[in-house]
Order: structure tokens, then sequence, then C-alpha cells
């Protein structure tokens, strides 16, 4: 009995004055090593006596100051209640304030300083390729290389071709940006399975800008005939370009056909695109990446996909319509393909219904049986090579008139400066593009390093990517990017590095220089084809949309709107739209953000949501409000609208209501009549000032899911202290973290002393209910 009465003395002893638990070890009163159990309560209660004496002369941060010996450091004097029910102080942590010159000056120093091992390091770190090279582990790795290496190089070659189509350039300039985009990226990339290269949804921005300008300069974009580079490089063409147009390259005046501008516009763009990589690297802003969501990415990517399979209508059967541009592309051009859908060519539709089932089969089939087959099935480049021999042999170009790829001339064409006079006229496009761009390949490259457990620096993706867009660009080559289906083709095939790459490039190279004059019958509506299959799994994305919605509805309304305006408008809106659109859908979740009263669980310390919960219990007095999202200027409204509502309570409307009683009162005194206006009498009227919902005392703000207060934050809580003070209910805030303490401090709102900080803020919920219902409520809080 006597030892629950010394523990009982002692909880209460410090619950009653906040001092520091005694330690069960030694006793801090007496300074001995230890109490025997008749004394503790005694120093408990002597320490207590001196501390509550102390007290009354200086604040408690002093008092703590001297006991510890120490001044520089301020105590938060705040309560804490621990599951054993010892009350604690706790102690911030005092931050030393650096002086944000001297770190810039000594930073600016560091990084302008010159030795051998800095320059040794910064040029390790620009070609990670001599780190890592020369721990090549030859007979380890040189086989899942080589493989993977071919296979990709096998895909590589039908999708450039193919790709092409989707840039509105010719074949050729597809296959020198396949081949040189390998091999920078083994030079500077520090993703080891990522495939970089030509991607649809990069074909497709760059061939709308193309598109564009070659309308604006006058071009036919439906003109079949074989053009003729102004320099006479392409000297495999025999046909000239109707229409020519005067540029200037490098200083000189040049008559160019419709090929060399396109060309011209395309390395123009790839360079602006990559020179904005660059810089992004250099300024370090590959945070933008992250306001583009998986939701974004996803819907982007669908209705790009959309609008690749329109484009690719046209060659499907065969009939000749005006390639749109603008807004509305897609709807334009279905239009245009119902309208001269009795156009079609027979022999391309066959064609094309051909090799979309063998395609889809085969796909099946691989994606089926992936786990028994050591590689996939080179289907494209299968049916690309019967396709092609059945055209030759069968002559469908002339024949059926068929549409076929025409010459593709082999070697390397000089190379040659983008030209700048375009570079003003395509700068605004070349920035969404280089995003993208470097957004699915920094996406790609950290998805690879998370499964095979390895690093990659996303900056130094940022500069490969740019630098793949750049050299590239003086070579007749257009915009690249990691593809994601070449990147699981090559982690399936047994890739370890970047050398398999080097493999791809050389497979391309062969046919730069031996083989591609063998795709001159190939059938447009055949690459057409392997353009539309290989969108199977942006496409499928529709099927997820139920399980998305009922993971996220919100994810999913924003994947939707990105989809629609890539589809309907354009791409590059679409993208913006999207952006714009999540953004907005996070600023209005903590527009209107949750909130709720909270009720104790039972035999518990712990508080929950009582509109969520059973069996919760609500405590007398007492009212615990809970805002989950950052207190700010654009919320603060509906804090205060959500405060009042679920406390039943405006304390503005109710002091207006008092005092215009207390008015009504003093009149009726003054004419000395002891009844109102309604007929009660005084005491009576007194009783009815004092409204039923009134029924607590104190108001507990949970503010754990608070994360930040502005100005405006600190304002309203202010506010709603100094209006819930008027009516001699308490507001007590509790959970708050470091950044929400300091805010609050910095307002004001603890006094300028700081001095009725322990009586306002609370490390738990449990520990401010404790505190308001050990208050006594005020002989005046009923009138």
């Amino acid at each position: 009995m006597w030892g629950q009465v010394q523990q009982t003395a002692a909880q209460e002893a410090c619950r009653l004055t906040e001092t520091p638990p005694l330690n069960s070890g030694s006793c801090t009163t007496c300074s001995k090593e230890s109490c025997a159990p008749e004394e503790l309560c005694y120093c408990v209660l002597i320490r207590n006596l001196l501390w509550n004496y102390c007290s009354y002369f200086m604040p408690l941060e002093h008092i703590h100051e001297l006991n510890t010996g120490t001044m520089e450091r301020p105590l938060e004097a705040t309560r804490m209640e621990n599951t054993t029910s010892a009350c604690v102080l706790m102690e911030r942590k005092t931050h030393v304030k650096m002086n944000r010159k001297q770190v810039m000056l000594a930073k600016l120093r560091k990084s302008c300083s010159c030795t051998p091992q800095k320059l040794k390091n910064f040029l390790m770190d620009f070609l990670p390729v001599l780190r890592w090279l020369p721990k090549y582990k030859c007979k380890e790795y040189i086989w899942g290389d080589v493989m993977s290496g071919l296979v990709i190089g096998i895909i590589l070659v039908p999708q450039a071709i193919a790709y092409s189509l989707l840039a509105g350039l010719k074949p050729i300039y597809s296959l020198y940006t396949s081949f040189f985009a390998n091999i920078i990226y083994f030079l500077m990339g520090t993703s080891r399975h990522v495939s970089v290269g030509i991607f649809s949804l990069i074909s497709l921005m760059v061939g709308q800008v193309v598109d564009r300008e070659l309308l604006l300069a006058g071009f036919d974009l439906n003109d079949d005939a074989s053009p003729v580079l102004g320099d006479g490089s392409l000297q495999n063409d025999t046909q000239y370009n109707t229409t020519a147009f005067n540029l200037t390259i490098a200083g000189m005046n040049a008559e160019c056909g419709k090929e060399c501008y396109a060309i011209g516009i395309a390395t123009a763009l790839t360079f602006v695109a990559g020179v904005y990589q660059v810089l992004m690297g250099i300024f370090r802003l590959g945070f933008i990446s992250m306001y583009l969501s998986e939701a974004v990415l996803d819907g982007f990517a669908t209705g790009a996909s959309l609008t690749i399979l329109t484009a690719q209508v046209k060659y499907l059967i065969g009939i000749k319509i005006p390639r749109s541009q603008g807004h509305g592309m897609l709807v334009i051009t279905w239009i245009n393909v119902f309208r001269n859908i009795s156009q079609a060519n027979i022999c391309d539709a066959i064609t094309s219904a051909i090799c979309i089932l063998v395609l889809v089969t085969a796909k099946e089939l691989g994606d089926r049986y992936k786990h028994k087959l050591k590689f996939p099935l080179p289907t494209e480049l299968v049916v690309i090579v019967v396709a092609t021999l059945v055209s030759h042999y069968g002559k469908l170009n002339e024949v059926y008139a068929s549409s076929v790829s025409g010459a593709i001339p082999t070697g390397f064409i000089p190379p040659k400066v983008p030209p700048f006079n375009l570079m003003l006229r395509v700068a605004v496009d070349a920035l969404p593009l280089a995003i993208v761009s470097f957004v699915f390949t920094v996406s790609l490259s950290e998805m690879c390093a998370k499964k095979y457990a390895y690093s990659i620096k996303a900056n130094q993706e940022m500069f490969a990517v740019g630098f793949c867009n750049i050299i590239p660009s003086f070579f007749h080559s257009f915009a690249t990017s990691a593809a994601l289906a070449k990147t699981l083709v090559k982690t399936s095939t047994g890739c370890q590095t970047q050398v398999s790459g080097v493999i791809s490039a050389m497979v391309v190279l062969l046919v730069l220089l031996f083989l591609a004059p063998l795709f001159y019958s190939l059938q447009k509506c055949v690459l057409a084809c392997i353009i539309i299959v290989s969108l199977r799994g942006a496409l499928r994305k529709f099927r997820d949309v139920p399980s998305r919605y009922h993971v996220n509805k919100v994810d999913t309304f924003v994947w939707i709107v990105t989809m629609s305006a890539s589809a309907l408008i354009s791409t590059e809106i679409g993208l913006l739209v999207g952006i714009v659109f999540s953004l907005l859908c996070i600023i209005v979740r903590t527009q209107r953000p949750r909130t709720a009263l909270l009720g104790q669980i039972q035999d518990t310390n712990f508080y929950e949501d009582d509109l969520e919960y059973e069996n919760l219990s609500s405590i007398p007095k007492v009212k615990i409000f809970r805002f989950e999202a950052p207190l700010y200027y654009a919320n603060k409204d509906y804090f205060l609208k959500s405060l009042y509502r679920l406390t039943n309570l405006d304390p503005n409307l109710e002091v207006a209501r008092r005092k215009k009683y207390e008015k009504k009162e003093k009149r009726h005194l003054k004419k000395g009549d002891h009844t109102t206006a309604n007929g009660l009498g005084i005491g009576e009227t007194t009783l009815q000032l004092v409204p039923k919902q009134t029924d607590f005392q104190a108001l507990v703000v949970d503010c754990s899911s608070i994360l930040f207060l502005d100005t405006t934050g600190v304002n309203t809580l202010k506010e709603i202290l100094k209006d819930y003070k008027d009516l001699n209910i308490s507001v007590l805030l509790a959970c708050c973290n470091p950044s929400v303490i300091d805010s609050l401090k910095r307002g004001g709102y603890f006094g300028k002393d700081f001095g009725s900080m322990q009586e306002m803020l609370f490390y738990s919920i449990h520990n401010a209910v404790q505190f308001a219902k050990d208050q006594k409520l005020p002989a005046d809080c009923s009138v």
C-alpha cells in the first residue's frame, strides 16, 4: 500500500510541475547514488516545492539552464507523456547559422580549383565508360552482351525504318540516329541496361514539327517524289521535288529541296533539345521530372499512341490524304479517312491484315512462352524480309500501285552543322521534346538500376541524352530517347553492360554500309503494321482504367485528361495540360482536405476520427480537431469553416450574440424592468445566454498532418486563439513538428517571451487532453 502511495505521489508531482522524471538509479534531488523506497516520495516532494518556488521568479527555461549548467540552448517547455506516464522536457538542438556568402565562396573556390586528381575525376564522371570498362569481366559478361546486342540490332533495323514514317523523314536518317545514339550512350551513360535510340513518341513529336515547318515553307506533304539534297549527297535519287526553298546554311545560299529542308528542321530541333538537356544538367534542373507523375506519363503515352495509330491508317489501306496539322489532327484525319475510303488500295489492305495477324499472334505467343524462350522471336525482321521478297518478285508497286519505301542510300552523308536560322523557329518546340526525352530515359534507367541493384546518376543521364542529341545532329540524325520495349528485351536476353549497345550499333552499321538498298521494295503498309503492333502496351492502358479508378480516382482523372488532350489537341499541349491539371489536383486537395473530430480509443492513449471508427469515446468538455493538410493562405477559410461546423460553434457569432443580449439587458435595467423583452427573468436570461453547443471548455488542434504554416496560417491560429479566449475556451496545439513550432514562435503565437508556451503546446494529443481535463472552469464561463 505504501509503495502505491509513493508511486502515485511521484507521478502526480511530476505531472503538476513538469519536472524531469527521476532516474531509477539515482536521486537528482539529494545527490545520492540511490534513495531508499521510503525516501523517494519525500525527495520528489522537496524538489517539487523548490521547483514551484523558483518558477515564480524566473522562466522555466532559465531554471533548467541553471540546473544543467548550460545557458546557450533555449528549452522548449512543452509537455510530453510516454507510455509509463513519466513527464519529460524536450530540448531543441542549437543549429549554428552559417554565413551563406562564405559557403558560396568556399564552393566556388573548390569548384574553380584544378588539380590532376580533380581533372581525372571530372573525366571519369563525364565518360563513365572509363570507370567500368577496365573492370569488364569478359568471360562472365561477353556472351549476354553479344546476344542481347544482336537481338536488339535485329529489332532496331525494322523499327528504325518504320519510325521514319512518324518523323516524316527518309529511313536512312532513322538508321543514322540509331547508330550514333548507341555509341554515344555507351561512352556517357550510367545505366547498364537501357536501350537508347529511336523512339515512337519522340519520332512523332519531331514529325509534327517537321510537317508544320514544311507547310509554312510551301512544300507539299504528300509529294511522293524522291528528294535530292541541295548538295547532291543522295546520289541514288533520280527524281527531284518540284518545290524548292532558298536556305542559308553555314553562311552559304543554297537551293534546298523538300527532304533537305525537312532534315534541316529535324537536326535544328534535335540540336536545341540537346542544348536544353545539357543546360538542365549544368544547372541541376533534373527535379523538373518530378512534376511528370506516372498518371501524366501514362496518359501522355496513350494519347500519343492514338495519334500515332491514326497517322498510320492511311498507309494501312493505301489511300492518299493530306497529312493533318495543328490541333484536332486525330479527328480531322479520321474524317478524311472515311471520306476517301473508296480509294483504298486492296493490295495494301490485304498485306496489312496479314502482317498484323502474324505480328500480333507472334507477340502473344512470345509473351505466353517467354519463360521458355532464351530470346524473343525476331518477328519484325522476318515479316520485313518476307514482305520485301514478295513485293519485289510480285512487282506490287508496278502492278497494284502499292507505296514502297524507295531507295535507301548506303554509307554516310558528310556531316553538316545544323542550320542556325531554323533554331529560333523550333526553340519552343524543343523544350517539351527535351523534357520528355530526359524523363523517359531517367525513369527507365532508375527502373533497371533498382531491379539489378546498382545506382545511376540522374544528372549524368541528362548529359548523356543531351549529347546523344547534340553530336548526332551534325550527322543528319534526329532526337532520341530510351525505349521501354527494347529495354525490356535487352534485359531479358542477358544484357550485362552497354557493350551490347555497341553490338547493336554494329548491326545497324552493317545495314547502313551494305544491306540498305535491299529494302527498296518494302511496302510502307508493312512498316505501318510494325508501328501499330508496337503500340500494344500503351493501348492496353485502357484495360487498366477500372483498376486505376479503384486505386485512386484523382490519378484516373489526371490520366483521362492528359490522354484526351494529347490525342484530341496535340502531344505538346496534352503534356502541358496534364502537368497543370495534376498540380491543380494537388492544390485542390490541400484547399479542401479531410477534417475530423477525434474520439479516444477505449482504454488507450490514442485518438481517431469518430466518423470512421466505432466504439470511440468522446472527451467531456474537450473537442479534438484534426486538419489533414498544410495551413496556408489558400485553405485558411476552409479551415475555419470546418472548425466551426464540426464544433457547432462560431465564436464570432457567439460573441456578437452575447453583446447583443448584454445591450438589451442594460436597456431593461435602466428602465427598472426586471424582466427581459422575452418575458424572462434576469437569471433565466443569464442561462439562456449560454447555448447548448458551447459544451466544451478546451479545443485541442491535432497538428500532426500540418506540414507547414505560412504567415496567413499563423495569423489564423492566432485568430482562433483570441476568438475562443473571448468565450473562455482554451486552444491547445498538439503534435506540432519543429517547422510549425518555429513558425508559431516567429509569428508571436506564444507571446514575446514564450512564457505561456508550456500551457499551449503539447507533444501528444493525450497529454493535451489530460491538461485540459485538469483545468478548472473559470467562474464566469457561463456568462
